[in-house]
């Protein structure tokens, strides 16, 4: 994704200090912003630590880090190098980081413009208000410091976005991601790095569906009663009747909306790097200290904000006791909230809230699912038949004379059998065979090559026994390559979603053991896939589920802690006639 900037900006990006002069105060931002409201805080007064000062990290240094992929170095550096809000590097510092994120082909010059042109007949910008997409919520369309200039690019580029990627079906966010972007780019540039937002498969961003968004902020009030139980404990005593849920369905806004923008743009220069989990530990953060000021400040006493706790939120965070500086420090502090620990809860929630969508949705949505609405496409039906040596049984079941009637039967019922465990939303899409022995070989690497990227894959096993089983793996093959923060590539990978399956001869699906209650497992219950290139494994604890060969040729299985499944075929140890995987067009 291509970022020109002059040699003047770079080098001006590169020559910075904690202190800027007067003269200089408004001099990283960009033109369709209103500098003069842009106020620079004084916390108590407090004096400034003596002795020199670290040097703050250039952008060039950032850079070379992120070429060389030391990702973590690149974290601590953000996490700790506090540029004045008016610094110019910025504008080529988020650009970089959420080009990063990247994953569709680099997009060529113009093509921002292409968009607009395609979308509005024109490039000039309207001097008339756009109407803007259903996915944004009209009342928080956060402009912050942006200009009138300002905030109809920022209409614009939404619109644009819209436009490039139909499946943004609630997204109230991203508006004011995109007005604070615009502080400190060009409008292109600006559109470049929501793309990369967007797009990104390793983390989560923006939320993009109301599913997303519910799901989110579920996960947020789950893991503040863990984290800050007194605020919580404090709320519901002085409040009895109290439903958190009330509470926690703002808490973006508790950041986007009620936080001093320089405190905002600080938080932005870790996010854009590490994803949406910055936002998590802010929340948790802006909870305990809002406890602390409510037990020591009359403002928010008990008579004071027990009629709006939310909204008593919003107005603390305007008015927050503490620097930029001291906040991230406080929420990178917070202990025993990794990634592995967000994204469990984040599944089981959604997992949850899905399973109760299904079973609210009443008899006539229950009897639909179950109709060709959501299988397969009649041509996609054939297709599979004729493709697939996994679905096909060659067994007389009844008299001489009826054999192909019932293996047709059988193909069909195999296949409508697996439909219906498929996740809903899955079955809104139509599969595609990506690699089969039969056709591609026996090889791990042809496997990888052909199917490393495709999310989700349905991989299909038929022994030389004629026993047919497998698994549905929700995360891409591909991040068996993916390191962790300290570089390590993780042993396992994959979400709550995986499930195994047998078709024959018994027929019986095996989902996560974890799909059920809030109950924490232990590690040997969330090891769902690993690969590297001398194996495949799905399933761990006790036993492998299913482990491959490099060959593709033999394999064992096991059972196991992560779906409490029996052994997928008598005999434990198989040799595999035909593997077949399968991903979904349109996803």
């Amino acid at each position: 994704m291509p970022y020109h900037r002059s040699g003047d900006a770079s080098a001006q990006a590169d020559k910075l200090s904690g202190i800027v002069e007067e003269s200089d105060l408004y001099e990283g931002f960009a033109p369709h912003v209103e500098t003069s409201e842009i106020k620079t805080l004084d916390f108590y007064n407090q004096p400034k630590p003596s002795g020199k000062e670290p040097a703050l990290r250039s952008y060039t240094e950032i850079q070379q880090l992120l070429q060389q992929g030391k990702k973590r170095d690149v974290k601590n550096i953000l996490r700790e190098n506090s540029w004045p809000i008016n610094s110019p590097i910025r504008a080529q510092l988020w650009p970089m980081l959420c080009g990063q994120h990247l994953t569709k082909q680099q997009m060529l010059d113009g093509f921002y413009w292409e968009m607009v042109h395609q979308v509005f007949g024109t490039t000039e910008l309207s001097e008339k208000p756009i109407m803007l997409p259903a996915f944004v919520d009209a009342t928080h369309c956060l402009p912050y410091h942006l200009t009138s200039t300002g905030r109809a690019v920022a209409d614009r580029i939404v619109n644009v976005l819209g436009y490039d990627c139909p499946d943004i079906t609630y997204s109230p966010v991203l508006y004011p991601i995109t007005s604070i972007l615009l502080h400190f780019m060009s409008e292109e540039e600006a559109y470049m790095c929501l793309a990369g937002l967007v797009g990104s498969k390793e983390k989560v961003f923006i939320n993009q569906t109301k599913l997303q968004h519910e799901v989110t902020w579920k996960t947020v009030m789950q893991i503040a009663k863990k984290h800050t139980k007194s605020a919580i404990s404090y709320f519901q005593r002085i409040c009895p009747g109290l439903k958190l849920e009330r509470v926690f369905m703002d808490w973006c806004w508790w950041i986007l909306a009620g936080l001093p923008f320089q405190h905002l743009v600080r938080i932005m220069d870790c996010y854009f790097h590490e994803g949406i989990k910055v936002l998590y530990r802010v929340a948790l953060v802006v909870l305990n200290l809002f406890h602390k000021e409510c037990q020591s400040n009359n403002e928010w006493s008990p008579d004071n904000i027990k009629n709006d706790i939310g909204n008593a939120l919003i107005k603390f965070c305007k008015k927050i006791p503490v620097s930029p500086a001291k906040l991230l420090h406080a929420a990178f502090s917070i202990r025993g909230l990794s990634t592995q620990y967000i994204s469990r809860i984040f599944i089981k929630t959604e997992m949850l809230l899905k399973s109760r969508s299904v079973l609210n949705s009443g008899s006539k949505q229950l009897i639909k699912s179950r109709s060709s609405d959501n299988l397969p496409t009649s041509q996609s039906q054939v297709n599979i038949q004729m493709m697939s040596h996994t679905l096909t049984i060659r067994e007389h079941f009844g008299l001489p004379g009826t054999k192909n009637f019932i293996k047709t039967w059988t193909d069909r019922q195999f296949l409508f059998t697996l439909w219906s465990w498929l996740p809903v939303r899955i079955t809104m899409y139509q599969p595609v065979l990506l690699y089969t022995t039969e056709e591609h070989g026996c090889s791990l690497t042809t496997f990888y090559v052909r199917v490393e990227q495709h999310e989700p894959t349905l991989l299909m096993i038929k022994t030389c026994n004629n026993e047919v089983f497998g698994a549905y793996c929700s995360s891409r093959w591909f991040e068996r390559n993916v390191k962790d923060d300290k570089g390590q590539r993780q042993a396992y990978f994959g979400t709550g979603e995986t499930f195994l399956f047998s078709l024959y001869p018994e027929r019986a699906k095996y989902p996560w053991v974890g799909i059920e209650g809030d109950k924490d497992l232990g590690h040997s219950s969330e090891l769902f896939m690993a690969a590297d290139s001398k194996m495949i494994t799905i399933g761990g604890g006790e036993g492998q589920a299913i482990w491959m060969d490099e060959n593709i040729r033999f394999g064992k299985t096991d059972g196991c802690k992560t779906f409490n499944n029996p052994p997928l075929c008598p005999s434990g140890d198989f040799e595999i006639r035909v593997l077949e995987v399968y991903g979904f067009v349109g996803i």
